[in-house]
């Protein structure tokens, strides 16, 4: 049953809720000192385990965490990701006035790193995994997708907001070293009393060079497609459609190891609005496996006409739901000969010390 609708209130909501997911999504685009760039993305979610339907996810709690980030070399053309199966959330997560979350994702080795998600002030963040530290000033209000923050379509219904234009400060590890970087990034917020986990879509979040952002997608449900594009304009204007043309335009890559094949180049048209962008990936190999959940995410280079002047940007893709033949007992394989690789790697380097 879709959620009686109330009015997202700040900074109440951006904390938890008592719904079936919920997850805290950002993603980034930097530079280094020498220019080199990077992007990244780093998601928290939150399930109701009996409810959310994930065959794999076993907990033996009634609520779990876990965790996806990736980071990306984009002179290099390398990715780097993490999927941990679940996250441990510390006792006084959620307990302060502002969002909080203290998380940890356990691993073979002895030594941890403490995840953070937070605000620390009235328009600051801080993020922290494994192989970011970031903190991000929010430029702009919050754009409330739909116009209220709100969507329902058939039995399924979602809150939803973004903070879509958020100066980014901190470093980043690539290869094992540390790099102070720069830039912009954009935070997604949901949470819903239903699953998604068999759904499909395709999403795009685009930051403008003419301080216009968009976020667009097409979502199917049961064979059923729904469309939304959301604008925030420079002096926080706010603008919503469902009048949007989302086209792949012939590019496209197979994962060798799913064999789905995702779309690397898009077109996409607001015809009232005189906006016509094409986007395109920066990197192939940016998929990630969850178990028989696959999708794609990674940076995009963004441009076209808005409103008859050409623009340019940055953006971030998410395809979910195609077709794969990566099964939940080749994900299992693949995580246990993992962990299983790194404690060997670990015991024969402490054996070397004695």
């Amino acid at each position: 049953m879709p959620q009686k609708f109330k009015p997202i209130k700040f900074p109440a909501d951006e904390s938890v809720h008592n719904n079936i997911v919920e997850w805290w999504y950002f993603n980034g685009h930097l530079k280094d000192r020498a220019g080199h760039d990077y992007s990244f993305m780093n998601c928290l979610f939150k399930v109701d385990i009996k409810k959310v339907k994930i065959p794999f996810l076993i907990s033996p709690f009634k609520i779990a965490y876990f965790s996806h980030s990736l980071l990306s070399d984009l002179k290099n053309k390398t990715f780097q990701h993490r999927i941990a199966p679940f996250s441990i959330v510390s006792d006084d997560s959620f307990s302060k006035p502002n969002l909080y979350v203290n998380y940890i994702n356990p691993t073979v080795k002895k030594s941890y790193i403490n995840c953070v998600i937070e605000k620390t002030t009235d328009k600051t963040y801080h993020i922290k995994n494994e192989d970011i530290d970031l903190n991000l000033i929010s430029t702009k209000k919050p754009l409330l997708e739909g116009g209220k923050g709100f969507f329902s379509f058939l039995s399924k219904s979602t809150y939803y907001y973004s903070l879509t234009n958020l100066k980014t400060s901190g470093r980043i590890k690539i290869n094992n070293k540390w790099l102070e970087v720069s830039g912009k990034s954009w935070l997604d917020h949901q949470w819903a009393n239903s699953s998604y986990s068999k759904d499909r879509w395709d999403w795009f979040s685009i930051q403008l060079n003419n301080n216009t952002e968009l976020v667009c997608f097409e979502l199917n449900v049961k064979g059923e497609k729904f469309y939304s594009i959301d604008i925030l304009y420079p002096n926080n204007k706010q603008e919503h459609f469902k009048n949007v043309e989302i086209i792949p335009s012939g590019k496209t890559w197979t994962s060798p190891k799913s064999k789905a094949v995702y779309p690397l180049a898009w077109e996409i048209k607001i015809p009232e609005k005189k906006i016509n962008l094409k986007v395109v990936t920066k990197i192939k190999n940016q998929e990630m496996l969850f178990g028989s959940i696959n999708y794609w995410e990674g940076p995009l280079a963004v441009t076209g006409m808005f409103n008859k002047k050409k623009v340019s940007g940055d953006g971030f893709m998410e395809l979910v739901g195609y077709p794969s033949k990566y099964s939940n007992t080749q994900y299992i394989k693949d995580e246990i000969s993992e962990t299983a690789d790194q404690f060997f790697s670990l015991a024969k380097s402490r054996f070397k010390k004695k």
